[in-house]
């Protein structure tokens, strides 16, 4: 076999550090997580200061417009900004329909809700979701299966990736049902990035104690 037939080196040499890579895309490093949580400020900020949902929401789309003018004018990805700019405009719709301000923060309540219930169940079945990470690196989905170490590893890395969902859903649903708008806003911004970074450091440490190799697929012989 020639050596332009061989399979190109993974650009990661161990599990761990392939997973740190992927997760660090996911979140958008420090730019994509500043992003994500500018709306929410600027429309928690507007409601505190004016009690006006007509206002707030306008305020808090111009911002993740502004952002995203900002990532069209330097040619940058603006993946996160429309994430970001989606979320705001899902909350602005609910809320819109309703007229009540707190329904801006229902959707996120239900999408964590349904990411945690998700990752649960991944992890019950033993199909943990952090392990398609590694399948989308190593090109075999599914291969790492067929690993028990790789699949604890993952399902560790799952219950962390879980818990900020869970906890975010644990705070904001008694505040949503008592219609505690600002406590809300609040609680989504210290519950958002900070949290998230908190999740990524455990996640961090876990993997910085493993040296787990990656396995390219066999090649078949010819």
């Amino acid at each position: 076999m020639s050596t332009a037939d061989m399979t190109a080196p993974a650009a990661h040499a161990t599990v761990e550090a392939a997973v740190r890579a992927q997760m660090s895309k996911a979140l958008g490093g420090k730019r994509g997580i500043v992003e994500a949580a500018v709306p929410t400020i600027a429309f928690t900020g507007m409601w505190m200061a004016t009690q006006d949902l007509k206002t707030s929401l306008i305020v808090g789309i111009a911002s993740a417009v502004a952002l995203l003018l900002v990532r069209i004018a330097q040619r940058t990805t603006p993946q996160f900004v429309l994430n970001s700019l989606v979320g705001i405009g899902i909350g602005a719709f609910f809320a819109a329909r309703t007229g009540d301000a707190k329904d801006v923060f229902l959707p996120g309540i239900l999408y964590n809700g349904a990411y945690a219930a998700g990752m649960l169940l991944s992890i019950v079945v033993r199909w943990p979701i952090v392990g398609f990470l590694i399948g989308s690196v190593t090109g075999d989905p599914t291969a790492w299966h067929n690993e028990p170490a790789l699949v604890r590893l993952c399902a560790r890395l799952t219950w962390l990736l879980m818990l900020p969902c869970l906890l975010r859903v644990v705070v904001q649903l008694p505040l949503y049902l008592a219609d505690h708008v600002t406590a809300l806003g609040v609680s989504k911004i210290a519950l958002g990035w900070p949290l998230q970074v908190a999740g990524l450091a455990a996640m961090v440490w876990v993997l910085a104690r493993g040296r787990t190799p990656i396995e390219p697929p066999a090649q078949p012989s010819v």
